[in-house]
């Protein structure tokens, strides 16, 4: 499969399951890719391509668990689907907290591998649109003057333009040619729809 439209990444040390579980997924159309740890994962480039792991817990160093808090904490998001032959209620409750779309022990269904590798791959899907979305919004705001973004912070807080004026010390007519700038180099059909970019810029970008 030479141009993949998403990726699922494994990362078991049982090379049996690893083989597997490649099979499974590409007799489905998937293009995997396959580590022995969770080292060898962070090594390997990772194409920007909607993706997920299929993480075991029981790992050599770092288990999956502490991988998935490493993963958060570093801003590496990826949906992850645990598979383990030693988890527990505790466990389970852990993973999903922190974020993981399914948590199956072996042995499980390949349907229910397959089920939650879609949600995951879906997830990840819907999250890279949004922050394409965000980067559009970002690069229009970059193309704003230092003076057009300070009228935009006040305009979405609600300020009419008089008291933006006022506020900035500059006249109303002033004002109003920054703010129809603004409107039309954001491409903001309304107020309410600036103030809703506004609100998608403070979103932080992970990736």
């Amino acid at each position: 499969m030479n141009n993949p439209t998403s990726m699922v990444y494994v990362i078991d040390d049982d090379a049996s399951v690893r083989d597997a579980l490649s099979n499974l997924l590409e007799s489905v159309g998937l293009y995997a890719e396959l580590f022995g740890s969770t080292e060898e994962f962070l090594k390997a480039e990772r194409p920007a391509l909607p993706s997920c792991l299929v993480l075991d817990v029981t790992l050599p160093g770092m288990n999956g668990l502490e991988f998935q808090e490493m993963l958060t904490k570093t801003g590496n998001p990826i949906p992850i689907v645990f598979i383990t032959a030693f988890g527990d209620i505790p466990m389970t409750s852990k993973a999903m907290k922190a974020g993981a779309v399914e948590f199956l022990a072996k042995p499980f269904q390949k349907d229910d591998l397959l089920t939650a590798i879609d949600q995951a791959l879906a997830k990840d899907s819907a999250q890279r649109a949004v922050e394409a979305s965000i980067s559009a919004l970002r690069a229009r705001q970059d193309e704003l003057t230092p003076r057009e973004r300070e009228v935009m912070d006040l305009v979405v807080t609600g300020m009419i333009n008089k008291q933006i004026a006022d506020k900035l010390g500059i006249s109303e007519v002033t004002v109003k040619i920054h703010r129809r700038q603004v409107m039309q180099k954001m491409a903001a059909p309304s107020l309410a729809d600036l103030v809703r970019m506004s609100d998608r810029l403070r979103v932080p970008q992970n990736r």
